[in-house]
């Protein structure tokens, strides 16, 4: 403790020093096509961190600017941006704005030139709202400008130029998002800190950090993604954060009404329907959306409902609330895995006519933002979650027939409290712009998991035949955290800064409840029958340190450096769950290691985008999945030791059209790729065996390849997405009978998508696997399998939709 109070002494004292060189102010009002004040618009100098926000009466100002040359940038939601190159000498500016109107909205985007971003794909700012992400490797996707089968959440195509990321595609209609980065488990994107507006949304981001509940991306403004480094201010983990940012109402007019009809291959219907507006000092935004469709495969089908309402209020021209609640709830049948024989032969067959899944998911969260200045701003968010989640099937070997018995049921109930404070102070050091953030985490999870027998029949029903006296499991897990984080960003000149940061946890699981244990004999016959009942807990703390550098030797051009610490605890709802394809080692132990990254990136005229990095990923203790000793063909889940994932991202694209015909052609023909190169292997285990052995779920090379054609309000879009061959488990295994362990071969896949706006109107439609590969992302080791999910056929979407 007293290196970390040091620590913060040093980034305490060095944040007041005093001003060293002569400032002037930059200050002036944005105003709208009606020369009416635009409050909340953001005003910045590009490159730095000198930025503020425009009052109520639309006036802005920077206090303290260094002189020198800067581009100031001023951009707000519904409005084109405008962008000015300006000299700063040794007197005040001032500087008016009035912004053109903008078809498509653009709010929390990052601009770098005078106009609107078109790629569909940008960059957080190195301080923004109230965190910092300088020097760190991000991007933002910018859904108005992304053509995809938005009402399946496709994936593929959302997360198209995001480097470095493996997809599962577990169902078609995009419930339930699977990604991993740097050859982390995609698992329900459990590697990640997920979140909703800023506010946490997975099942339990301490003790089951599972996402089983998707925003609808036609609902979404941006996905802003940080890799590993953003562990000091969102969590431990070592994905790093993904954030799903909703749309909010327009702020001129009090009401608008948008709907998007969807018909798509094998039943497909969305029915999306928003309302929004500004009335006053009150800022709207509402959807509802009803999806329901069956899959390729026989016993399939799914009714999906989602709604959300969220309202902000302006008490004053600094202090504003806001109030989000997001609903959600969802039935599947699922078809059940199969073995490679199966899938060779025909992979639509389905084996499993029991299995059934089941969610409901309750969000809300409160939002107070103050700001004491242009410089000083304060931000509290509580949030919490209701949620259950319940799984019925036979989970038995998929090259085992169904017996037609009792099925499984595993029923989840989670209740989720916590509060994240955030303050945000800019100021100076040696004359140059720096900002100071400090914040605090506290989180209460509470997971209630049930597991036994339910009825033998083949509908949804989800009741326990005995649940006063359950054949496996009966557990409570409660779990506390609280967190306290420190970052700043030292500008020690106009384009270099280091970016130190600290973060500390406090860490309680515990568990009370019973299992049973029971011994079978070959012939399946109980030997033995006992309840094992326990009560444990566990207490940890630990500190986290992060380093962040940038240079940026032109304002369109920033090299960037970090290192960050991160750790995942274990809970004991990793070790108590029951299943007859899985074993769980009792004595997992928690997993740490480090993040690094070192690269380029940049932005040149709105023709050129690009963002090349190396990475390195160091794990300690990783947990993986290796075979039993045993012949049974289990899999056993254990720390098999420390690995190390390294590799290069590579993200460019350009836009061919304005490079011939010059940047303010109306036309835009643009190509990008996406290419990442990955090398994963342990370095040190107990076990021989594994030693030097590739890492699961980690394919050599993921390639997204794509091109996009805008005129006026069309736009047609084409992608190749390419993924290696991998394993799925530590010993590296080619085959199994059973199907849970084994390679995953190498794909590709194609998209086409055509987007086309006439007035209030919007047709939207395209081809998934184009070319009607076939092919699987994932082997099950439980639901939705066991065993091999094939992924979709050849599919086709069309999008009806009116704004008015």
């Amino acid at each position: 403790m007293k290196i970390v109070v040091q620590y913060s002494i040093l980034i305490f004292s060095l944040a007041w020093l005093p001003l060293q060189a002569q400032q002037v102010s930059i200050h002036g009002q944005v105003l709208n096509p009606a020369k009416q004040p635009v409050p909340g618009a953001q005003v910045l100098l590009q490159s730095t961190t000198y930025t503020a926000i425009t009052d109520n009466a639309g006036k802005y100002s920077l206090q303290q600017v260094k002189p020198g040359d800067y581009t100031l940038v001023v951009y707000s939601h519904g409005l084109k941006s405008e962008c000015r190159e300006i000299t700063v000498g040794t007197t005040d500016l001032r500087l008016d704005f009035t912004l053109d109107s903008l078809y498509t909205a653009l709010e929390g985007v990052t601009i770098s030139a005078g106009k609107e971003n078109e790629f569909g794909i940008t960059r957080l700012k190195a301080v923004e709202g109230v965190a910092i992400y300088a020097a760190k490797k991000s991007e933002v996707i910018l859904l108005a400008d992304v053509a995809a089968n938005l009402a399946t959440n496709n994936a593929r195509q959302v997360f198209a130029k995001v480097a470095g990321l493996n997809i599962w595609e577990s169902d078609a209609a995009g419930i339930q998002l699977g990604i991993g980065a740097r050859g982390l488990n995609p698992k329900r994107t459990t590697e990640f800190n997920t979140r909703q507006n800023g506010y946490d949304m997975s099942a339990d981001a301490l003790g089951y950090p599972e996402s089983y509940y998707t925003p609808p991306t036609e609902a979404l403004d941006r996905i802003e993604v940080v890799r590993g480094a953003a562990s000091l201010q969102y969590g431990t983990q070592f994905g790093g954060m993904i954030n799903f940012v909703m749309k909010k109402g327009p702020k001129d007019k009090p009401f608008e009404l948008v709907s998007r009809q969807t018909g798509g291959s094998f039943g497909l219907f969305s029915s999306f329907n928003s309302i929004g507006g500004t009335e006053g000092k009150v800022n709207y935004y509402a959807f509802y959306q009803h999806k329901r469709g069956h899959e390729w495969r026989p016993n399939s089908g799914f009714v999906v409902n989602t709604g959300y309402a969220n309202v902000n209020y302006q008490i004053t021209p600094k202090f504003s609330a806001g109030v989000d609640l997001a609903l959600m709830g969802y039935e599947a049948q699922q078809s059940g895995g199969l073995t490679d024989k199966e899938f060779a032969e025909n992979p639509k067959v389905s084996k499993r006519d029991r299995n059934w899944f089941s969610v409901t998911w309750n969000l809300a969260s409160v939002n107070l933002d103050y700001r004491f200045s242009d410089v000083t701003r304060i931000n509290n968010r509580t949030f919490g979650l209701i949620a259950t989640r319940k799984a019925l099937g036979y989970l038995g070997y998929i090259n085992r027939p169904d017996p037609g018995t009792e099925r499984d049921l595993l029923a989840d109930a989670y209740q989720n409290f916590g509060n994240e404070t955030r303050f945000l102070h800019s100021y100076h050091t040696f004359g140059n712009p720096s900002t100071f953030l400090v914040g605090t985490r506290y989180y209460q999870g509470f997971l209630e998991r049930k597991q036994g027998l339910a009825n033998a029949g083949k509908g949804p029903d989800f009741e326990f035949l005995h649940p006063d006296s359950l054949e496996h499991s009966d557990y409570t897990f409660p779990s506390r955290n609280f967190s306290a984080f420190v970052e700043n960003v030292f500008s020690l000149s106009p384009r270099f800064s280091i970016t130190p940061g600290v973060r500390f946890e406090y860490i309680r699981t515990a568990s009370t409840g019973y299992y049973r244990e029971q011994v079978k004999d070959l012939a399946g016959n109980i030997l033995l029958d006992r309840k094992v009942d326990e009560s444990l807990s566990n207490i940890r703390s630990l500190v986290l340190f992060g380093l962040g550098l940038s240079y940026s030797p032109s304002d369109a051009v920033e090299t960037y450096a970090n290192i960050s610490q991160n750790y995942r605890a274990i809970n004991f709802n990793d070790i108590r769950v029951i299943n007859p394809t899985l074993q769980v080692d009792p004595n997992l132990k928690d997993e740490r290691g480090y993040n690094a990254d070192l690269g380029v990136r940049g932005k040149i005229q709105d023709i050129l985008d690009f963002d090349v990095s190396l990475f390195y990923l160091y794990y300690g203790n990783r947990i993986g999945i290796t075979a039993t000793d045993d012949d049974s063909g289990n899999r056993f889940r254990t720390n098999i030791g420390t690995s190390r994932n390294m590799g290069v991202e590579t993200f460019m694209e350009t836009d061919i059209w304005k490079l011939i015909k010059g940047k303010e052609s109306k036309n835009s023909w643009s190509v990008f790729s996406n290419i990442t190169f990955l090398d994963a292997r342990y370095l040190s285990s107990d076990e021989t065996a594994y030693r030097y052995k590739r890492v699961e779920l980690v394919p050599s090379a993921l390639i997204k390849l794509g091109t996009t054609f805008r005129r006026k309000n069309f736009q047609a879009t084409y992608q190749y997405t390419y993924l290696g061959k991998h394993y799925t488990d530590a010993t590296n295994a080619t085959f199994t009978a059973n199907a849970v362990n084994g390679i995953i071969p190498a794909y590709y896949v194609m998209d086409f998508s055509l987007k086309y706006n006439y007035r209030k109107f919007l047709l939207e439609t395209g081809c998934n696997n184009l070319t009607n590969n076939i092919y699987f992302t994932r082997r099950a080791d439980a639901y939705p399998g066991p065993g091999i999910i094939p992924a979709n056929p050849r599919t086709f979407y069309l999008t009806l939709g009116v704004k008015l």
